[in-house]
């Protein structure tokens, strides 16, 4: 189809959206969908015969002020009736001058998902409560009439009129300025300290770029870091690890004050200076380097010393902070956990403290070589059990074996490369228009293709792979239960935080080869001096004992920051995704005033970390 054929489709549907959003028609608004499907404040898809889609709203921050997906025309038109201030949500939000995108790589295109084809791109548009700036996608198919339909529609806020990110610092003796640089820098620094409106606890990616953002919004933010050093909550973990993604994908948000690229954007523009997969010390080194360039006010060596206090009253929060060798009592009005994944979780079975070997969690790991000539057993079956295993078979220990104790979902780097990380855009595109476009698919509706049939391709790829694995007693799987459906790795990865997932990149041909063993199929009854045995009676005799069995939910870690009384004011989750497909109370509101989480895989957090800062900046203006 011709370029001028898909911008006048395109042009012609999004006119008619946008006479129904002005006059508040939220039945004339879903019209613009199939019969059944999905709004997700972020985007809309239709459930058909042949493929079981699901119509989606994809709405993010543009409708309400939280994160929502919604499928079927009935809960679309019921969420958009809904009356706020006097008004029906539709005509309240009022959405409205609707632009085509044809300038940027998001312009008007092609689509093919599955075998639904139809016509694909960005636009923009005003919101006028708030007076907010906003940007959507769309994907559009024809119905059995051959009119053209929203299989998914994608609002999202941008900026909020009157209070836009600022993007340029001015520093330096010139013009009227009378100060350096250097006094700069601490003036703004002790103006934090003194009263900081937010407090971000962990200064790992998620923390430092949520810090970013608030400090391009204006708002004063404070990061508190457990570790010496930004970066030690990588530099610190086993020697052989790597991202699992290319490091065009791993990026981070906001602009590099000197390189002129969007955070760690420039790993995408500049392949050569980095490698495809960034080894952990790397990635410390940049996470400290953005720390200084993005001028962010870290307290290093600091935590929470006492469960944080909330007044309703003051809306602020009373947190006393260990920083270094002295407590200092903090008032943020939010609080920001951004802590990462939780502490280890390390099971018990009898006969633990009576074995004569090395018995440690994979998070302790560090040191293969020392263990050279040794047996090994692994206890897990995943992505840190197979990069453990690999670094002992490099380091020459005697027998290296992996105990699997539930299926595991594998697939390889390759396969990878080939369906989820290709890069569809010129290498010098903004690494932003990508997170747009990705995040115009819910979720819900990712997974719904795979379970169609999209994960059939993939096997494909990996078919030698998982034949070779099955051979030797691995046992996989692509169900997050039995019966489920095939949702593969992202179905793991936003259900379980990737729990039960192993990205190959090598260890699955030890396996196959042999040089990891597999023990499968058995739970483990006790350990005794001089190993393990295992509920059939066999046994594995080992001179060290890696536990790789993950670690515990994020909320744990939130209820040893905050104590039961706040916790269980929280739904019961962190991440994961709740009944619509969201993710569940990650940047967005928590259920407890003041209190946000930030967390996830660099992705996740580049994007939304933005929605986060809306968020902030929105009750500060005192319009959320």
């Amino acid at each position: 189809m011709a370029s001028e054929d898909l911008c006048a489709i395109s042009a012609d549907w999004l006119k008619s959206l946008e006479a129904a959003s002005s006059t508040g028609d939220a039945t004339s608004f879903v019209s613009h969908f199939p019969s059944d499907g999905w709004f997700r404040g972020r985007c809309l898809y239709k459930e058909t015969e042949a493929h079981s889609q699901v119509l989606v709203l994809l709405d993010l921050l543009c409708f309400s002020w939280n994160f929502r997906t919604l499928s079927g025309r009935e809960k679309i038109r019921g969420f958009l009736s809904e009356v706020v201030d006097g008004k029906l949500r539709l005509e309240y939000s009022g959405l409205r001058d609707f632009k085509l995108d044809d300038q940027t790589v998001n312009a008007p295109s092609p689509f093919k998902l599955q075998g639904i084809e139809g016509v694909q791109g960005a636009f923009t548009f005003n919101i006028t409560k708030p007076a907010a700036l906003g940007r959507g996608f769309f994907r559009l198919t024809q119905d059995v009439d051959g009119k053209w339909k929203a299989l998914t529609l994608f609002t999202n806020m941008q900026d909020l009129v009157g209070s836009e990110e600022s993007s340029a610092d001015q520093h330096g003796l010139y013009e009227d300025r009378k100060i350096t640089w250097e006094e700069d820098v601490d003036a703004k620094f002790r103006a934090i300290e003194a009263d900081p409106t937010v407090l971000i606890v962990g200064g790992g990616q998620s923390g430092l770029m949520c810090a970013a953002r608030l400090r391009r919004l204006g708002i004063r933010a404070l990061v508190i870091e457990k570790n010496a050093r930004v970066g030690d909550s990588w530099r610190q973990r086993y020697p052989n690890l790597t991202l699992h993604t290319p490091s065009y994908l791993s990026t981070i948000a906001i602009r590099m004050s000197l390189l002129q690229f969007k955070g760690i954007t420039y790993l995408s523009n500049a392949r050569t200076t980095f490698p495809k997969y960034i080894p952990k010390g790397k990635l410390a080194n940049f996470l400290d380097s953005y720390a200084v360039d993005q001028e962010l006010c870290i307290w290093l060596s600091s935590s929470i010393a006492s469960a944080p206090v909330y007044d309703s009253t003051s809306a602020r929060w009373t947190v006393e902070v260990q920083h270094g060798d002295r407590k200092v009592v903090l008032n943020p009005k939010y609080l920001v956990l951004a802590t990462g994944s939780g502490s280890p979780r390390i099971p018990t079975w009898n006969g633990m403290d009576e074995f004569q070997g090395a018995l440690y969690h994979s998070d302790f790991h560090k040191d293969a070589e020392q263990f050279r000539g040794k047996r090994v057993v692994v206890v897990g079956a995943c992505n840190a059990s197979g990069d453990i295993c690999q670094d002992f078979v490099a380091h020459g220990a005697a027998e290296v074996t992996m105990v699997q104790r539930s299926a595991t979902c594998v697939i390889s780097s390759s396969a990878m490369e080939q369906t989820h990380f290709k890069w569809p855009f010129p290498d010098n595109t903004p690494v932003e228009e990508l997170d747009f476009r990705l995040n115009s698919l819910p979720l819900a509706f990712l997974m719904q293709l795979n379970i169609s049939g999209g994960i059939q391709h993939v096997k494909m790829l990996d078919k030698e792979l998982h034949e070779g694995l099955r051979k030797v007693g691995f046992n996989l799987t692509w169900e997050l239960s039995p019966g489920s459906g095939e949702v593969g790795l992202e179905g793991f990865l936003f259900s379980r935080l990737a729990s039960g997932t192993m990205l190959d990149i090598g260890c699955g041909k030890l396996i196959v080869e042999g040089r990891i063993k597999i023990k499968q199929g058995q739970d483990i009854s006790h350990f005794d001096k001089d190993g393990i045995t295992f509920k059939d009676g066999s046994k594995l005799s080992a001179d060290v004992v890696v536990l790789a069995t993950g670690n515990e939910p994020i909320m744990e870690n939130t209820r040893a920051l905050l104590g039961n009384e706040i916790t269980e004011q929280l739904p019961p989750k962190v991440l994961g995704l709740d009944s619509e497909g969201e993710l569940n109370q990650t940047y967005r509101p928590s259920g407890h005033p003041g209190l946000w989480f930030a967390s996830g895989p660099f992705e996740t957090s580049r994007f939304f970390n933005k929605h986060l800062g809306l968020q902030i900046l929105a009750r500060e203006l005192g319009i959320a």
